[in-house]
């Protein structure tokens, strides 16, 4: 039997990146997917890969998170069946820019703190009451390191994944006595299209990562899979995950390369 036979994930941002990598781990330890994310062309590519791989079932919902009623209404529509959700990922989030707060866009920091804040909780409220009904679940909040510690110019960005840790904190506080599990991810620098999306810049970003390694998003994918197989009175609250070439949000060590393993 794998590990997540008969469990239903569902996964926000699943179009690419760290999303994308739990919806395939996830779909190869046996689990059944909602995957959500704008771009449903790519949702749609991934679910083919998915279902050819692993005979997964798969549900695609074109969510942009920030969107509450959207979410509520569509959550609320899926088959009885689909609303079990056992393990919930919120991982749809981005950074936009890299100003100085005195000369940021205030249009930036808007979809910033509506996807990365007010999305999370949108989703959460959504599917979280079922999971109290049937008093079983486990939340995962994909953080950053960004929000343990500020670096120049990440303002709002940092603000935003700090409000994640609040948030994460305090739904293990009100939820407790249940068996609703909470854990929140914090990676250091991953690999992904974040990068391009911040900057809009693909040579910038393909420049940022050239002269280090940085985690991988299956590196991620691998964490949020070991939180949700833990014993039922095991709950990982915090992990922080970072290349061993980062230190901290704004140190690296870029004048060498080590021998990637695995």
């Amino acid at each position: 039997m794998r590990k997540l036979d008969n469990k239903t994930v569902l996964i926000t941002g699943a179009s690419s990146g760290i999303g994308a990598a739990c919806a395939r781990l996830m779909a190869s330890e046996g689990a059944r997917l909602i995957l959500c994310a704008r771009r449903i062309e790519k949702l749609q590519a991934l679910a083919q890969e998915i279902q050819q791989a692993y005979q997964s079932e798969v549900k695609l919902l074109q969510w942009d998170v920030r969107q509450q009623a959207l979410i509520e209404r569509s959550f609320n529509q899926l088959e009885p069946n689909w609303q079990s959700v056992d393990i919930l990922i919120n991982n749809a989030g981005l950074a936009l820019s890299s100003d100085p707060l005195q000369s940021g866009s205030i249009d930036n920091w808007d979809v910033m703190i509506d996807t990365n804040v007010k999305g999370l909780l949108y989703v959460t409220h959504a599917v979280l009451p079922g999971m109290l009904k049937r008093q079983r679940g486990h939340i995962i909040n994909i953080g950053s390191i960004a929000g343990q510690e500020c670096y120049p110019n990440g303002n709002v960005y940092c603000a935003s994944k700090y409000a994640v840790r609040a948030i994460s904190k305090s739904m293990r506080i009100d939820l407790l006595g249940t068996p609703i599990k909470v854990s929140e991810i914090s990676p250091g620098a991953v690999e992904t299209e974040f990068s391009t999306v911040r900057w809009n810049d693909a040579e910038k970003a393909a420049a940022f990562y050239k002269d280090f390694i940085p985690l991988q998003a299956a590196d991620i994918a691998d964490a949020a899979l070991y939180c949700v197989t833990r014993p039922s009175h095991v709950d990982i609250a915090e992990m922080t995950i970072m290349s061993v070439m980062q230190a901290s949000t704004n140190h690296f060590s870029r004048h060498k390369q080590p021998e990637k393993s695995g």
